[in-house]
């Protein structure tokens, strides 16, 4: 059993946004699975089940904000029998370029504040994230928060969406795979530049 958690902001005004690509990865899974989203309140989140690349799995959208996502996600880890190595956790990166993917196990938060809250509810940091590059916009704090809870521009929205699909290949890959050898096969990959090399 997999646990892959999505991570967002929940509502109409943050979708689109770079802050909740771990959202648009999430709903891309379902779809692979042919599964279907259920409304779970008792998780704070949505929650769709099924098997990925013939591995049981659960993934998770957690209804609460960002900043407390490990409510939502920690419970369902449970919930399912699962460990926190059997974790795969999706979200933004504001220190990688846009649409650049990085996969590791294990680590800090990095000052996301949602692995932060997962990393607190589970008592560890020894789970897999998958994380996708949405650029910084600007140094300043305000403008960082301004940069990922605006909507995407156009072209980056053509950028976030080749490396949305790339991520949800990348944790299909991984479920089956593990995670050294979807880091061997990912890590590096960006999407800058592959919408140009569309025929």
């Amino acid at each position: 059993m997999k646990v892959i958690a999505g991570l967002g902001n929940p509502g109409a005004q943050y979708a689109d946004t770079p802050h909740s690509v771990g959202f648009e990865v999430a709903d891309a899974v379902v779809r692979a699975m042919g599964a279907t989203w259920q409304s779970k309140a008792a998780f704070k989140c949505e929650m769709a089940s099924g098997i990925l690349s013939g591995v049981k799995v659960t993934v998770v959208k957690p209804m609460t904000f960002m900043n407390l996502s490990g409510e939502a996600v920690a419970p369902v880890v449970r919930y399912s029998n699962a460990s926190a190595a059997d974790l795969i956790v999706v979200s933004d990166d504001i220190d990688l370029p846009l649409g650049r993917l990085r996969i590791r196990f294990g680590g800090s938060a990095g000052g996301h504040n949602g692995l932060k809250s997962v990393i607190a509810h589970m008592a560890t940091g020894d789970f897999t994230r998958v994380r996708i590059g949405v650029g910084r916009g600007a140094s300043s704090r305000s403008e960082v928060i301004g940069h990922v809870l605006g909507k995407f521009d156009p072209d980056s929205r053509t950028i976030a969406s080749i490396a949305v699909a790339e991520a949800a290949k990348a944790v299909e890959f991984l479920v089956s795979n593990g995670v050294e050898n979807a880091m061997n096969r990912w890590n590096g990959f960006c999407a800058a530049g592959k919408e140009t090399q569309k025929s």
